[in-house]
This record gives C-alpha cells, sequence and structure tokens, in this order.
C-alpha cells in the first residue's frame, strides 16, 4: 500500500503540516511488524506441536535425542538453516522456520535434558544466541557438536552423574 500524500494537520498558523511519518517509513514499519509476528507464530506453533507431542522419558530416549541434535548440528541442512536465520530472508514466516531449523536441535536437548532446569536454559541460550550473532566456524562448531554428542552418550551411559537431568521414576 502506497500513499499517495501525507496527511495534512492544522498546526500554527500554516494551515497544515506534512505528516511525520512518510510513505516509505510507513511501509518499512509494517513489514518489519508483520515479519515479527509471523516469525513469532512459526514459534508458538512449534511450541504448541511440542507441547502436544510431549511426553516423560527415560534416559535412553533422552540420550538417543541429545547424540541425533548432536548429530543435526554437524548437517548442511542445519548450516543453511542457520545462515539463513542470520541473514533477513523474504518474509517472517520464512525467517521464522529458518531460525526453527536452526535451533531445533538444541530445543530438542533442553527437552529431552530438563525444560525447568535454569542451568540448561542458561547453556542453550548461549549456544544459540552464540549461533545466531556469530558466523559459522567450523573448528568451534564442531567440537560443540561433539561435546552434544559425548552428553548423550553419557546420559545413556550414566544417567544420574548428568547434573540437572531427571528421568522420570
Amino acid at each position: 500500500m502506497q500513499l499517495r500524500h501525507s496527511p495534512r494537520f492544522p498546526s500554527d498558523g500554516d494551515g497544515g503540516s506534512r505528516c511525520a511519518v512518510t510513505p516509505s517509513a510507513w511501509t518499512a514499519a509494517t513489514a518489519a511488524a508483520l515479519t515479527a509476528t509471523l516469525g513469532v507464530a512459526v514459534w508458538a506453533l512449534v511450541g504448541v506441536a511440542v507441547y502436544a507431542l510431549y511426553r516423560p522419558h527415560g534416559s535412553l530416549a533422552a540420550g538417543a535425542v541429545v547424540i541425533a541434535a548432536g548429530v543435526y548440528e554437524l548437517t548442511p541442512r542445519k548450516q543453511r538453516f542457520r545462515a539463513r536465520c542470520r541473514e533477513s530472508v523474504g518474509s517472517g514466516f520464512e525467517y521464522g522456520l529458518c531460525c526453527v531449523g536452526s535451533s531445533i536441535g538444541l530445543m530438542l536437548i533442553l527437552l529431552a535434558l530438563s525444560v525447568m532446569s535454569v542451568a540448561w536454559m542458561i547453556a542453550i541460550t548461549v549456544i544459540g544466541l552464540a549461533q545466531k550473532l556469530l558466523p559459522a566456524n567450523a573448528a568451534i562448531d564442531a567440537p560443540v557438536a561433539l561435546a552434544i554428542v559425548a552428553l548423550g552418550v553419557l546420559i545413556v551411559v550414566a544417567p544420574s552423574s548428568v547434573p540437572g537431568f531427571t528421568a522420570p521414576m
């Protein structure tokens, strides 16, 4: 939608003044709001789906999820999602999908370990934020992914040694 002219408002003597918002600023603000709304909508849909599907699990299932998430961190698909999440893509919906694809492995780790563990929330947030803000670097990304896989193996072998992990009884 483009405005043909700026609205006029009475002012002190000249009979009117130009609106402070130009058509291009209005369009940019509307596009930003729409992008943010669609991005949040994607995350909300993912959250509802996870909530509907989440069931308590044992240490074997939790370990398998964490190992799969660590392997996912090394895939080209994850790297493409990460790159597209760092840049501005076409629409808010597409941007939201790219960001979900970029961090879904980390979110699954949080679900597998304990969604109520503040320590794991902080650790996952730091990794996710670093991946969002910093460019990909194999010298850092590969060891992080291998540490995640090792954590998954530890959960399977010795679940009681993983801080904050509580398997259902």
